[in-house]
């Protein structure tokens, strides 16, 4: 895939909002899959550069996720949560707080998965704490670094439906 659907579209929807959009040419029960299974997530999760060197998921209503990510210069970043909603191809909605967080309070991450044509559009809705929150983040590289992660999801998408049928 290349162009328009390439991108990710990010907008900033109320004080304490960040909106992240983007296409992906797979079903939604596979991307679902690659948010959801670690061997799935250790191959795609991070921006260039980084890379998940652990992730933990206990995928169920009130189970934790933590990931444990390693970067350059030996640069280190700890993100934990847990999850509030799950239904599978559909949403998952968890809570994120980073260990050395620079903004205060948790932050509700919702997943929606939508599927047309055997194309999946997610959409991720960060809702933070305070306003401060979100305009700490919105200064940060965030939307390069998701955006170079779901380059690196899309490939990732883009071979397992060619080499292995529709099977994560």
């Amino acid at each position: 895939m290349t162009g328009v659907e390439d991108a990710l579209v990010v907008h900033a929807p109320s004080d304490r909002e960040i909106v992240l959009s983007r296409l992906f040419d797979a079903p939604a029960h596979l991307v679902f899959a690659a948010f959801t299974q670690p061997e799935l997530l250790v191959r795609w999760y991070g921006a260039r550069g980084w890379r998940l060197a652990e992730c933990d998921i206990d995928l169920r209503i009130g189970g934790r996720w933590r990931f444990v990510s390693l970067g350059p210069d030996g640069a280190r970043m700890v993100q934990a949560g847990i999850y509030r909603q799950i239904e599978p191809a559909h949403q998952l909605v968890c809570t994120e707080l980073f260990e050395d967080q620079s903004y205060p309070g948790e932050t509700l991450v919702s997943h929606q998965f939508t599927e047309l044509a055997g194309r999946t559009t997610v959409t991720t809705t960060l809702r933070y704490a305070t306003r401060e929150g979100r305009d700490t983040v919105l200064r940060y590289p965030m939307a390069r670094g998701v955006g170079q992660s779901y380059l690196r999801l899309a490939d990732l998408l883009h071979l397992t439906t060619t080499t292995r049928g529709e099977q994560p």
